[in-house]
């Protein structure tokens, strides 16, 4: 496998027409992306039963089943493991998404989201079991399952199952590689150990390496003025001999040029690029209020459905930022469009479900604090 051949269209995150509407998927941009995508060579697309609410594979079906020649094509589909309730379930759920995405077989079959409470499900599930036959029967060529824990899951998941699976998807980035709540270096190791290929979700952990405050971007050009600092992100995991599959969620044309031209001319990480990475990891840490990647898998598991990822999402902004007050009126108007943030009950529920091990509820009383009293900055 080249390096080229490492660049993935992740389907999470598709351009919108509505902001509000993860539905509205604005289906003529995503063609327009999907053609350079495939015209420059590059043919993997990443999506799940969950993402854009059921319609990532229904656009998927529209830019690139209808329009391009199965072979040229390869797709990666999601079994939606928190809603399995029996061993049936998981052809049920398979045989919706050959259906949506208008195909046979997938190149690539996952059990999505592998993490504490939801590993439970796939083993009630027999969800393992069920893929293996899958990959037998000709449904999926490659299967294995994303992964949302630390390293002493992994190790078990992969000691019971590791034998028959292909793939791990792993969220994978320079700012997690070492952080103790994630385990990202340990999780690609213990890959390396069993063999498996890893493809890397979050690359840009949800754009918080890519949003990054003024000193930091100023950082990053004065080091190479002519890469961009997604480019940085990208290589840094593609770099990784075990990992074979780097994912891109683009919205905008702009990224995905830029992936392109990155992976087109793709250039192994340096020993001084590694180090300097180290060095901006480390900064970021110390100007974010909170690590959050903007999965979403919380505001699913909250009661109150609490729109946590866009409050963090201001919060880190009015962190990096704290001489701007623009940020509390964006927390007023949340607050008064979707659920205010106060109105967490401290069940506690969204824990098990946080791909990043954060307190939620303290961290939502935190963010209520600041914005009502001020920020202190971090670091």
């Amino acid at each position: 496998m080249t390096y080229k051949n490492k660049f993935g269209f992740g389907c999470m995150r598709l351009p919108t027409t509505d902001p509000d509407d993860p539905t509205s998927i604005n289906q003529e941009l995503f063609n327009e992306m999907v053609d350079i995508y495939m015209e420059k060579g590059f043919n993997y697309y990443d999506t799940s039963y969950a993402y854009h609410n059921g319609v990532s594979e229904l656009a998927i079906r529209k830019a690139v089943v209808e329009r391009y020649p199965r072979e040229s094509f390869q797709i990666c589909d999601k079994i939606p493991t928190w809603a399995l309730t029996s061993k049936k379930d998981n052809e049920k759920f398979v045989g919706e998404m050959l259906e949506r995405l208008g195909i046979e077989y997938f190149d690539v079959l996952f059990i999505h989201n592998i993490n504490g409470p939801w590993y439970k499900l796939a083993e009630n599930a027999e969800s393992f079991e069920c893929i293996k036959k899958m990959k037998e029967d000709g449904i999926a060529k490659k299967i294995g399952f994303s992964f949302h824990d630390k390293a002493d899951l992994l190790k078990e998941v992969l000691e019971k199952y590791g034998d028959f699976l292909d793939i791990v998807q792993l969220e994978l980035n320079y700012l997690d590689w070492e952080d103790t709540s994630i385990e990202a270096h340990k999780c690609y190791d213990l890959c390396v150990e069993h063999g498996l290929d890893v493809y890397v979700m979050e690359p840009l952990k949800g754009g918080v390496i890519v949003n990054q405050p003024e000193d930091i971007q100023n950082d990053f050009k004065k080091f190479n003025p002519d890469k961009s600092i997604a480019s940085f992100a990208m290589r840094f995991c593609a770099s990784l001999d075990q990992v074979k599959m780097v994912l891109s969620g683009m919205s905008k044309m702009d990224d995905l040029l830029d992936n392109c031209d990155t992976f087109e001319n793709f250039e192994v990480l340096s020993e001084s690029e590694n180090k300097f990475l180290e060095e901006m990891a480390e900064k970021l840490r110390s100007k974010l209020a909170v690590p959050c990647s903007e999965c979403g898998y919380c505001i699913d598991a909250c009661p109150e459905m609490i729109p946590i990822p866009e409050y963090f999402r201001i919060y880190n902004s009015s962190a990096i930022q704290p001489e701007s007050n623009i940020y509390r009126a964006y927390f007023d108007k949340l607050g008064n469009d979707k659920v205010p943030a106060d109105d967490c009950t401290y069940c506690g529920t969204c824990l098990d479900y946080c791909t990043q091990h954060i307190d939620i509820p303290e961290e939502l009383e935190k963010l209520c604090e600041h914005f009502e009293e001020g920020f202190t900055p971090y670091g």
